[in-house]
Order: structure tokens, then sequence, then C-alpha cells
């Protein structure tokens, strides 16, 4: 029995290009207007979305932002870390999962236009979580790192960066 395997088939996940596996499970009939939405939107956006995400072991979702808040919910499986690096300057890691005399928290939100990575920490086999984004997501608000300029941004985090950026 493959957990990864039955949760893609039960799930219909599809591959995501960040890394992983992904399935929309919802997407808000609520519309908000281009005029209404922060500077830098392309047009009009759901008010929410939401997605199951999956990532197994020795497997990561590079490092990317979108201009949205996202809200990550663990399901199942072992801790997944979330790598931040917020507009500031400021990096910090986000334990999800469901040990939370270790640290580790159900839910988690990452800012908008934040940079972002995840995978399982080294005890992990897979991890089963969930993502809301408001205002919702959309294609055209995803942007994937290279590691050699987001290195240049965040320098002390070089290694890490290198790491878990594909490009």
């Amino acid at each position: 029995m493959n957990i990864v395997k039955d949760f893609v088939a039960q799930y219909q996940l599809l591959p995501h290009p960040e890394g992983g596996y992904y399935k929309e499970t919802y997407r808000s009939n609520v519309a908000i207007d281009k005029q209404a939405l922060p500077k830098g939107f392309g047009g009009t956006r759901n008010s929410s979305t939401a997605i199951y995400f999956l990532l197994e072991e020795g497997n990561f979702s590079a490092f990317h932002r979108i201009k949205s808040d996202e809200c990550w919910h663990f399901y199942s499986g072992q801790t997944l870390l979330i790598y931040v690096l917020e507009s500031s300057g400021n990096f910090y890691t986000i334990k999800l999962g469901n040990d939370t005399a270790n640290g580790e928290v159900f839910q988690a939100m990452v800012p908008a236009n934040s940079w972002f990575a995840s995978e399982p920490a080294p005890t992990s086999s897979y991890c089963f979580v969930g993502c809301t984004v408001s205002p919702g997501f959309d294609f055209e608000d995803f942007e994937l790192a290279t590691a050699s300029a987001l290195s240049k941004v965040y320098p002390t985090e070089k290694e890490l960066i290198a790491r878990l950026c594909r490009q």
C-alpha cells in the first residue's frame, strides 16, 4: 500500500508546477473587481479558493510567491516545514502538523507577496495539507523564484534557496 499513490488517486490530484500534487476543491462564486483589489492584480479575482496539496518524502515545493494571503491547513501525515521570506527581509519557518507540544500548528498564514517553499520534515514520509487563498488564486499571480535572483535579495538563506529552487 502506498499512501501517496492512494491520495493521488482518491482525490484526483495533479502535479503542481512548484512540486507535489494538488487539486482545487473550492472556488468562490463571488468576484472581486480589479479596482477593488490591491495594486498588481491583473483582473477580477474570485474572493477565495482552496486546494488539497500533497508532498512526499524527497520532494519539495519550490520557492514561489503569489499576490494573495495563503492560509495552510494540516490534514494527514507528518510535519511539513514551510520557509517564509518576507519582503521586509524577515525569515522564519512554520512547522505545520499535529504535534502541538513541539511547536507544530494546524493552520498558518503566509502573507501575500512573500517568497515561500515547503518540504516534509526529515522524519516525514508525506504531508497532506490544504491551502485557502484570498483573494482567490489565479496562475497569473504565481511567480516561481530563480535561485540566483532570490539569493541576491536574501544572501543569509542562500543554501536553503539553492536547495529549494528548481531554476
